[in-house]
C-alpha cells in the first residue's frame, strides 16, 4: 500500500471519529420529509424537475453503501414523449398515466457486469473480481442485491432534495430490457417517478407493521 493510500485511511479515520463525536441525530423535520410524513404519490404538477435537481439527487444516493462498494445501479431516465411512448407499452394499464403524466420517470437497472469496474471501486482488494468473473449466479446475486440498495437510497435521496416520489413494479420487465438495454449487461429492476406531486391524488396511510410483529433479538 503507498504512502498516499495509508494517509488517505488515516484521514478517513480521523473524518469518521469526528463525525461519531458530533452525535449527530436526524432533526424531526428531516424524519418527516424522508419517512414519517412522506408518500407514494400516483397524480403530478405540470412542473418541470431540472437537470441539476436530477445531479443532486444522484450525488447523494450514490454515497449509500453496498457490498464491496460494487454500486451496480444504473439510471435512466425518462422525460422526453418520445421516451415515453417507448416506455408505455411495457406497463400496465393503471400504471401508463401516472408515468405520462410524470415530469421524469427513472428505470432503476442493474449491471450484470458491475465487477469489471471493481479494480477501480474497490482498490483494497484488486483480485476482488475474480469473485464474480466466472460465477454468473454470484454477479446476479450480488447486482440484484445492492443495486436495490441503491434503488431505495436513490427515492430517499430524491424526498432529501425536495422531490416526490412514486415507485412502480406494474410493468414487463422483458420488454423494457429489450426497448432500452438491448445487447447490454443490464437489467431493469423498478421504476421510480419523479416531480412534484398533485397531493389531492393520495389516498390514506395503509397500516405498517409494529415492531414485535416483526423484529426479535436472540
Amino acid at each position: 500500500m503507498s504512502d498516499a493510500d495509508l494517509a488517505a485511511d488515516a484521514a478517513a479515520r480521523e473524518a469518521a471519529r469526528a463525525l461519531q463525536l458530533e452525535n449527530l441525530r436526524a432533526d424531526e423535520a428531516t424524519l418527516r420529509l424522508l419517512f414519517t410524513e412522506a408518500r407514494t404519490h400516483y397524480g403530478w404538477q405540470d412542473r418541470d424537475v431540472s437537470d441539476e435537481v436530477l445531479k443532486d439527487l444522484y450525488e447523494i444516493a450514490k454515497m449509500g453503501p453496498t457490498s464491496m462498494n460494487q454500486q451496480p445501479m444504473r439510471v435512466v431516465f425518462i422525460r422526453s414523449d418520445e421516451a415515453k411512448d417507448r416506455l408505455e407499452p411495457a406497463l400496465m394499464e393503471a400504471n401508463r398515466p401516472k408515468m405520462r403524466s410524470a415530469p421524469v420517470t427513472a428505470i432503476i437497472a442493474y449491471d450484470l457486469n458491475f465487477w469489471e469496474e471493481l479494480p477501480k471501486v474497490f482498490p483494497p482488494n484488486p483480485a476482488a473480481q475474480d469473485i464474480f468473473k466466472n460465477n454468473a449466479t454470484a454477479a446476479q446475486v450480488n447486482a440484484f442485491r445492492n443495486g436495490t440498495l441503491q434503488g431505495a437510497y436513490f427515492m430517499l435521496a430524491a424526498r432529501a432534495v425536495g422531490l416526490d416520489v412514486g415507485a412502480m413494479s406494474g410493468f414487463d420487465n422483458m420488454k423494457v430490457d429489450e426497448e432500452f438495454f438491448h445487447g447490454t449487461s443490464l437489467k431493469s429492476n423498478f421504476l421510480v417517478n419523479l416531480g412534484y406531486a398533485d397531493t389531492g391524488r393520495i389516498f390514506r396511510r395503509l397500516p405498517r407493521f409494529d415492531y414485535t410483529d416483526v423484529c426479535q433479538t436472540l
